[in-house]
């Protein structure tokens, strides 16, 4: 199957990684990845291999697990919306969700998932 790859895992789930998915083509500015548990949805098969890519958005796979994964997109969204309304434009207030401030911060280090503490999202909520 073409647009399947599946990596292998830390301890506790397969990760899996679709290249081109549906949901991209109806987007008008489709994000390079994204991350709906259990999948790492992203753009092109080239970013399949993306070390940084990927890394940031299994980040964000460890985020929601550790939140339940439901609580967690309530979280992302209404943080998103707060901080939309606070700095008015889409690309500061989704820089500002404190999700991405982690993944963001932490994607180039390849090794941080093996040592990363649980709730580690906490200390960029006031950032």
């Amino acid at each position: 199957m073409r647009n399947f790859c599946l990596i292998t895992s830390y301890s506790f789930y397969i990760l899996i990684v679709l290249a081109n998915p549906l949901l991209f083509k109806i987007l008008k500015k489709p994000p390079r990845a994204m991350a709906l548990f259990p999948f790492i949805l992203v753009d092109s098969e080239k970013d399949k291999f993306d070390k940084v890519l990927i890394n940031h958005e299994k980040i964000h796979l460890y985020q929601q697990l550790e939140m339940l994964i439901i609580p967690f997109y309530i979280v992302y969204l209404g943080h998103y919306f707060m901080q939309l309304i606070k700095l008015k434009k889409h690309y500061p207030a989704y820089m500002n969700i404190v999700f991405e401030r982690e993944a963001y911060q932490n994607d180039w280090n390849l090794e941080y998932l093996r040592n990363r503490k649980l709730w580690a999202f906490w200390k960029y909520w006031n950032k």
